[in-house]
């Protein structure tokens, strides 16, 4: 799997990072994708690797910091729904993304609407679960480990689900 990078960021960036709530992360991601020109199964690749990096992550963190494993396993999400909307070819959206060079909480709807009607609904409960984790478990910081824990398993079925969709 991938290499850790550190990088080192001016001190008047990461504060206004923190002011703006950027998820530096995944906009580094989103903007190192978007310059390298991958194919769409290379992109797709590239989104599946990612979601197993945040499952994993996710797993580790449940018990000692469940705010932070909430964002990790609803980022495990998101970069699936990335994939398959990659894998898919859901061209509107993929354009749309590319325009405004990052993925928008409208994108993600759109995708996992459209992956839903090509896969089946079962990843609209999967989308649900991630939406409470990130908005309850990770922004408003309300989720136990418990909480967390008991949708883990929706997370671990579309990384699986993912995999046997893009081929790997």
């Amino acid at each position: 799997m991938g290499v850790d990078i550190t990088l080192r960021l001016p001190e008047v960036n990461v504060k206004r990072i923190k002011e703006l709530g950027v998820d530096v992360e995944s906009k580094l991601i989103d903007l190192i994708l978007q310059g390298l020109s991958l194919d769409p199964e290379e992109e797709a690749e590239a989104h599946l690797e990612l979601a197993e990096k945040f499952l994993e992550d996710g797993r580790r963190l449940v018990d000692e910091d469940p705010t932070q494993a909430s964002e990790k396993l609803y980022k495990a999400v998101e970069e699936c729904i990335k994939a398959l909307a990659t894998h898919l070819g859901l061209k509107d959206i993929i354009e749309k993304v590319g325009e405004r060079g990052r993925w928008t909480v409208t994108e993600l709807e759109k995708a996992v609407e459209a992956e839903s009607d090509r896969i089946g609904r079962w990843i609209e409960d999967v989308w649900a679960h991630a939406w409470v984790l990130h908005v309850l478990g990770f922004h408003e910081a309300k989720l136990d480990s418990e909480a967390v824990k008991r949708r883990l398993s929706y997370v671990e079925k579309i990384v699986e689900e993912t995999r046997k969709i893009i081929g790997r």
